[in-house]
């Protein structure tokens, strides 16, 4: 069976097919069995990495995929959340109560919350500032669950906001700047491999020694994704430059924007788990006192998940390896 398919194959030929559903396989999905009696249910050999470049893109354009992987698809799902999705305020109120980006990370954990305890009892969660390769970044534990947010600035089409000095990852990617800075002054980089190795380090720590990585980001494939976000492109070519030398990695590519004008290939219980997600996200926002889009997600992406994946060659049955390192 192939493992990488294209959506000039048979899915995508007459755009009527349900291509996530046919394409989940790819992902390695396990569903949550209950155990035999007197057996243990074995643990998924994956952890799952969604790199969002804003606190609602995996929502809109990787889900469910996300929260499947979340119910047990994955041994652990951790979302890496690059931008602050400020829209150029940095730290700002824009005179509400409190800082925008902070309303944004909140419906993002509100989501995660969400899928957590979609079939458990609310727990606490742990959260704080943790150090990776001599940068705080701030990092949030629930369940089997864990979020980062590294808060570097919204970077709008790619050439940044005045407001927060002309910042955006793909400037910092191309060398058109040399720094950019956390917008709550948490951290700064110094040229782009100090944040792809910070990258690198957050995913070998949360690999642990998983025997495979699963990492989610846009396709950077203008054909198959075009016309999409700056940061969302960006964000990608930050995790796979992290994981270019790693061992046992799947690597899924989704079309974002561009999934507007593809037909919904969703069924109805997919849907309603994507619908769920996104409304508890735009709730964590409001909880803010933060506007929000409904319809921008009504009228435009739900009922599609649009993606390809391409699996890990080799034996993937012990733990990654890093070029160079056993």
């Amino acid at each position: 069976m192939p493992t990488l398919r294209s959506f000039a194959g048979a899915c995508a030929l007459l755009f009527v097919l349900p291509c996530a559903s046919v394409l989940a396989g790819d992902l390695s999905h396990v569903s949550p069995v209950a155990p035999e009696s007197g057996k243990t249910a074995a643990a998924p050999a994956k952890v799952s990495f969604y790199f969002a470049a804003h606190e609602d893109d995996w929502q809109l354009f990787m889900n469910p995929n996300a929260f499947k992987d979340v119910m047990g698809g994955a041994r652990k799902t951790v979302f890496i959340h690059t931008t602050a999705g400020d829209a150029g305020l940095g730290a700002g109120w824009n005179g509400r109560q409190h800082p925008y980006y902070l309303a944004r990370e909140n419906g993002a954990l509100q989501a995660i919350r969400f899928m957590v305890d979609a079939d458990k009892s609310p727990i606490k969660d742990s959260a704080g500032p943790v150090s990776f390769n001599g940068h705080s970044i701030y990092r949030v534990r629930y369940g089997n669950a864990v979020s980062y947010f590294l808060r570097l600035p919204d970077g709008g089409t790619g050439a940044g906001f005045a407001g927060t000095g002309f910042q955006s990852l793909k400037r910092f990617a191309n060398g058109d700047i040399g720094a950019m800075f956390a917008v709550d002054g948490s951290t700064s980089y110094w040229g782009w491999k100090d944040l792809v190795d910070t990258v690198q380090h957050i995913i070998n720590f949360e690999r642990g020694t998983a025997p495979l990585a699963q990492i989610n980001v846009a396709d950077l494939n203008s054909t198959v994704n075009p016309h999409d976000h700056a940061d969302h492109l960006a964000t990608a070519r930050l995790a796979l430059d992290a994981v270019k030398d790693v061992s046992c990695v799947n690597r899924a590519y989704y079309v974002d924007y561009a999934s507007a004008k593809m037909p919904p290939n969703l069924d109805a219980q997919d849907r309603d788990m994507k619908s769920a997600v996104f409304a508890v996200t735009l709730d964590g926002i409001i909880d803010l006192d933060h506007r929000t889009a409904w319809h921008h997600y009504d009228g435009f992406y739900s009922g599609r998940e649009y993606f390809r994946v391409e699996q890990a060659a080799g034996n993937c049955t012990r733990g990654p390896t890093v070029a160079g390192k056993p």
